[in-house]
């Protein structure tokens, strides 16, 4: 009774001690926030131990896409251009596999907005409210040496599906995010 009660205790320590470590490492914050009339709005954000003009780069040119996020990319970077990228190293940009970003505004270096293209690849109940989805993403130097990156994930509807889609999302946005920060930290 004595072992299985030490165990037990040593056991919970262990769990303890993973999650604290877990949470220490984990760089990326997510908030779903629904306290708008029908809608959810993703909030995620991080900081990033590198000036400014790297993660604007990171986020604006080929170079920075297919170091950070993806292994093909393609970027047109103006309002009304497009960011083409795909997860699949064998790719053809403009094939199947491509996601289109279009560049709806920015602001160098502080503001940046973008609208995904819907796919095949998205549930169907998606398609409808497609017009409404952006993502808002703002950079704000920290230090010179420090940068904090907000992303605003807006227009997905308040609804048990959309709260759902959410738990994928956030899992899939921050791992890129964790990608783009190991990405550019390494290559300061």
């Amino acid at each position: 009774m004595i072992i299985i009660k030490l165990a037990t205790f040593l056991l919970a320590i262990f769990c303890y001690c993973t999650t604290i470590s877990a949470q220490e490492t984990k760089r990326v914050t997510s908030i779903i926030d629904s306290s708008y009339i029908g809608e959810l709005v993703l909030i995620q954000e991080f900081d990033v131990n590198v000036p400014l003009d790297d993660v604007w780069d990171a986020y604006t040119t080929k170079e920075g896409w297919e170091g950070a996020f993806v292994p093909k990319a393609d970027v047109d970077f103006k309002v009304g251009g497009l960011i083409r990228t795909s997860y699949d190293p064998n790719a053809t940009i403009g094939d199947s596999t491509t996601i289109y970003l279009h560049i709806i505004n920015y602001v160098p270096k502080k503001l940046l907005t973008l609208q995904a293209e819907i796919s095949r690849n998205f549930p169907e109940f998606m398609k409808s409210d497609a017009k409404d989805f952006y993502n808002v993403i703002t950079f704000d130097a920290l230090e010179e040496e420090k940068t904090k990156v907000v992303s605003y994930g807006i227009g997905y509807k308040n609804t048990e599906k959309y709260m759902s889609l959410m738990k994928f999302f956030i899992q899939g946005n921050e791992m890129s995010y964790e990608q783009l920060i190991d990405y550019l930290e390494k290559n300061k």
